[in-house]
């Protein structure tokens, strides 16, 4: 018992990664990585890949044929400047900036498509309300002021902005294509907006956790 006792705090640590969790499922999502945790409303959400090897994707996610306008394929740049990133890139961001509150994971689809389900620890922010033209003026400011922007005159101050990971769809969707180029016609420092063009879809190719809106 003393020797368990004295190797069992070594065998614990040996097995945590990645702020605790454990070295325990058969599918991570890379070989560092099993799962993370992220915060989502007042809940804490793990977010992992399925591990059910006979798992397949969505059927609302496997149409290969969707109408186009407006479903059309999408530059993996969606702005110059602006930082396409994969799902890797995504778990680090969600793991860091979203915890540490320097950066938001921000939904850009319209309010029906959030309501199916989205990525943990999303806020919905549908592209509509990011128009400079189009948008409520109130609600574009409380919007602007959730990213750490507040208002100058006529103009915005972006000197203590988040860093915000925008995504919607997927490859064939343009909200948030269309959310990034309304930012940066207000001023959103490129360097502040990252781009995940896979979005919902190939979110769910690689099997990783969905859930309902936050409460």
């Amino acid at each position: 018992m003393p020797v368990l006792s004295r190797w069992l705090p070594v065998l614990v640590a040996g097995l945590s990664l990645w702020g605790g969790e454990l070295l325990a499922l058969d599918v991570n999502i890379t070989k560092e990585i099993p799962s993370i945790t992220v915060k989502h409303g007042n809940k804490t959400v793990t977010v992992q890949r399925n591990q059910d090897p006979a798992a397949t994707l969505d059927p609302e996610f496997a149409k290969i044929s969707r109408k186009c306008p407006p479903f059309c394929a999408h530059p993996l740049e969606a702005a110059a400047g602006v930082k396409t990133v994969g799902e890797v890139e995504l778990i680090h961001f969600m793991n860091k900036e979203l915890k540490d509150g320097t950066g938001i994971l921000v939904d850009a689809r319209t309010p029906d498509w959030h309501a199916k389900g989205t990525i943990p620890g999303s806020i919905n922010v549908p592209h509509t309300d990011l128009s400079p033209e189009g948008a409520d003026a109130k609600t574009l400011e409380e919007t602007m002021k959730r990213f750490g922007v507040s208002k100058q005159g006529a103009g915005w101050d972006f000197s203590k902005a988040k860093n915000l990971a925008m995504w919607c769809n997927g490859a064939w969707c343009g909200q948030s294509p269309t959310a990034i180029q309304n930012l940066l016609k207000m001023g959103y420092p490129a360097n502040k907006l990252f781009y995940y063009h896979g979005g919902m879809q190939s979110w769910k190719m690689f099997g990783l956790t969905v859930v309902p809106p936050a409460e």
